[in-house]
């Protein structure tokens, strides 16, 4: 599929564009370059206010929802949290984007290609990986699908609730740390350096997870450098956003395991694992497991081989972000 990413459609340059946070220049200045604030200092801002915006949404939903916490579902509050995590991440960017007059889609996401041909093919992508990987550990004898666990409406019912959440957990975690945060990293260190140094820094938030394995955060840091090179190659992250979701909703809902440690209620089946924890991943579910790192280097492979290196100059990443302007 070597058509022209979703994302990265080509466009005049503009007219004596240069990025950055301000038109000031201080050439020499351990903060700005001929191009403005340096694309570390950016980087770090953007970190900041992630972690202050974060703090205040989470403390104020705390306030609200303690003076009515015995009347509020705890699957709710999870939905709650994760929104207001996805809003953390994105509004820090959107307010960089306008000061550096830049468009907020050139930091991944689109909107004109949101839930298009990228993102479903990334769903189609994520199940098929998740499936494949517990067939293949039925076959070996150390999974077993088990019974229903939930029956009639209730399956339609959580099936759609996992489903939104999980999106929202993609749009969450992908753009946190591959959407400004890569990008604009990107600018100063070259896209697979900063993909590596974010990739291992998503792996290892995965170790505060309940049940977690250093393995398990290893894997969570590979698939996160896989899910860099699907925005490398296709320009936009809805590829990524939709495997991402299609995986955890495979994996915790559908057939119902530990995903990086944890179980979710109303899922589907009565799932067992039983073997050594190097095949079965023990309590972190299947991304423990030695065979994931089998998985991962499949899917980049057959990945590789579809979306190929295109032979442009031009970074089909880094050209728009750099040179796109605010319209």
């Amino acid at each position: 599929m070597d058509q022209r990413p979703e994302g990265n459609p080509a466009e005049p340059a503009p007219e004596q564009h240069q990025p950055g946070l301000s038109t000031t220049r201080l050439p020499g200045s351990i903060f700005t370059d001929a191009n403005g604030v340096l694309p570390v200092w950016r980087f770090l801002i953007y970190v900041g206010l992630y972690y202050v915006l974060r703090l205040l949404l989470l403390s104020l939903a705390g306030a609200a929802v303690s003076r009515q916490s015995d009347d509020v579902n705890p699957l709710w509050l999870e939905f709650l949290e994760e929104c207001l995590l996805l809003v953390a991440a994105l509004l820090p960017a959107l307010f960089l984007s306008k000061l550096e007059g830049r468009r907020f889609g050139s930091y991944g996401l689109p909107a004109h290609g949101a839930f298009g041909k990228q993102f479903w093919l990334g769903v189609i992508w994520g199940l098929a990986a998740i499936t494949l990987l517990l067939v293949v550990m039925r076959g070996i004898g150390v999974f077993y699908f088990g019974q229903l666990a939930v029956h009639g409406g209730r399956v339609v019912k959580f099936a759609a609730f996992w489903g939104v959440v999980f999106l929202v957990v993609g749009l969450y975690e992908d753009f946190l740390f591959r959407g400004y945060s890569l990008i604009t990293l990107a600018e100063a260190t070259g896209f697979w350096p900063a993909a590596v140094l974010l990739s291992f820094g998503f792996g290892f938030i995965h170790l505060g997870n309940r049940g977690e394995s250093w393995v398990g955060a290893l894997a969570a840091a590979f698939i996160g450098l896989f899910f860099c090179l699907t925005l490398r190659r296709t320009g936009t992250l809805w590829f990524a956003v939709g495997m991402h979701a299609a995986w955890d909703w495979g994996e915790s809902f559908l057939y119902s395991v530990p995903d990086s440690g944890q179980v979710t209620p109303g899922h589907l089946l009565r799932s067992s694992f039983h073997g050594p924890r190097w095949l079965t991943g023990g309590s972190v579910g299947p991304e423990g497991s030695v065979l994931v790192f089998v998985l991962i280097a499949a899917m980049w492979f057959v990945f590789n081989r579809v979306y190929p290196t295109r032979t442009s100059h031009r970074d089909p990443v880094l050209t728009d972000t750099s040179q796109c302007h605010q319209e």
